[in-house]
């Protein structure tokens, strides 16, 4: 059995919703999602959304303006930005569930985070354009007008219709664990939150306090900045690889410290990747296991998080030590150099003759020399040798015969 103390790479980058293969296959004609519920799901809800939002901005923006009202008016506004919104989720939706391919090795999921960054600064925009608007309206309060009580029926219509999208959409993107679909759900909550304020607003305008108009449309856009400022700098934080919380990553770590024949974990990192997360981890094993064996580790060990945690993808790099305390062994000479020296020190033993295994450890080399039982007889004189070789050598820091059985 062949020993190996080596530093093993073993970079695991199978994804866990496709192959390598995807990307040496051509376009495909029809458009295949990656995850086909998520897409439907979210292409539904959408186009729910679509179809809400088309008749609330009608009704608010024609409504407001016939009624007087520029509270409504700005509601009409939210709803017409919704409408916008709405179009990107369905384009990033579609490009977000494409296969990997050569240039997208990892998946297209960050364009539904680049499409939650777009949509919160635009919402943003829009939110302080309406303060601003508001504002300046109130430096004239006597050209404030009354408002029609029609505002109050569209206003209670769009709450309603606004609060119930919001509860539907929020049930689908939690079934398909959908960041993008959970934002524009929120979203829908803000328009309701928003709608409440409109209705107060009219209201108070009805009972004489014309002025209150204006303030619910001020309300409105701090609302919709404050949502929209906050959905972008969210998306920037994934987008900038920000890691998952402390809790979560504890949880990574303990699901690989729980893998058989993983000693410890150390440079465990992870980043955001839409729904998903990537993850990077040093695992340190037996130095003395065969490379089969520590790869065989390693897989488990990818398997064991893609199956227990919402990880997108695994990287495990085995370490027969801790190369954060250990003393570094790039410096040493390669297997040739390492026979050549050892072939010198022991007087010109043809070491071709014998199968050698290096150790590379704590800056210096471990060797176990492999004899048959046809060498068993050179063996003493051999391993006399090797023990005052390494009494003095700058590279070797122990080397072992041992008798075997059968030749590789």
């Amino acid at each position: 059995m062949l020993f190996c103390h080596t530093q093993l790479h073993i970079s695991l980058i199978d994804m866990k919703n496709h192959s390598h293969s995807h990307s040496n296959h051509s376009p495909k004609e029809v458009f295949e999602p990656a995850n086909p519920e998520r897409f439907a799901a979210a292409q539904k809800s959408t186009w729910v959304s679509i179809g809400i939002n088309l008749v609330l901005t009608f009704l608010q923006i024609v409504g407001g303006f016939f009624a007087h009202s520029q509270a409504l008016m700005a509601d009409g506004l939210h709803s017409l930005s919704d409408l916008f919104s709405d179009v990107l989720v369905l384009f990033a939706n579609r490009h977000g569930n494409a296969h990997a391919d050569a240039n997208h090795p990892y998946g297209h999921a960050r364009f539904e985070t680049a499409a939650t960054l777009v949509l919160g600064v635009f919402l943003a925009v829009l939110g302080i354009g309406l303060l601003v608007a508001a504002a300046m309206r109130l430096q004239n309060p006597s050209a404030v007008q009354a408002v029609n009580p029609l505002a109050l029926g569209i206003g209670l219509v769009a709450l309603i219709a606004k609060e119930s999208m919001f509860r539907y959409m929020l049930a689908v993107a939690k079934r398909v664990r959908s960041q993008m679909l959970v934002a524009n759900a929120w979203h829908a909550r803000s328009d309701a939150a928003s709608s409440l304020v409109v209705l107060v607003g009219v209201a108070g305008n009805l009972l004489g306090y014309t002025f209150l108009d204006l303030v619910a449309a001020a309300v409105v856009g701090v609302m919709i900045a404050h949502m929209g400022s906050k959905l972008a700098i969210e998306a920037m934080a994934e987008l900038i690889d920000t890691g998952l919380d402390e809790e979560e990553v504890e949880a990574i770590k303990q699901t690989l410290l729980n893998t058989h024949g993983v000693r410890s974990v150390h440079e465990l990192r992870t980043r955001k990747m839409a729904d998903n997360a990537l993850v990077d981890a040093h695992v340190i094993v037996d130095p003395k296991i065969s490379v089969s064996e520590g790869h065989y580790i390693a897989e488990s060990a990818r398997y064991a998080v893609l199956k227990n945690h919402h990880v997108l993808d695994v990287m495990v790099h085995i370490d027969p030590e801790d190369d954060m305390q250990s003393k570094p062994n790039a410096h040493l000479p390669s297997r040739p150099k390492l026979l050549a020296h050892l072939a010198e020190r022991l007087g010109g033993v043809d070491l071709a003759n014998y199968r050698v295994v290096f150790h590379y450890l704590d800056g210096k080399v471990d060797a176990d020399i492999y004899v048959t039982q046809q060498q068993a007889q050179q063996a003493s004189e051999l391993q006399e040798g090797c023990d005052a070789l390494v009494k003095n050598d700058e590279l070797f820091r122990t080397v072992q015969l041992h008798l075997s059985y059968a030749q590789n």
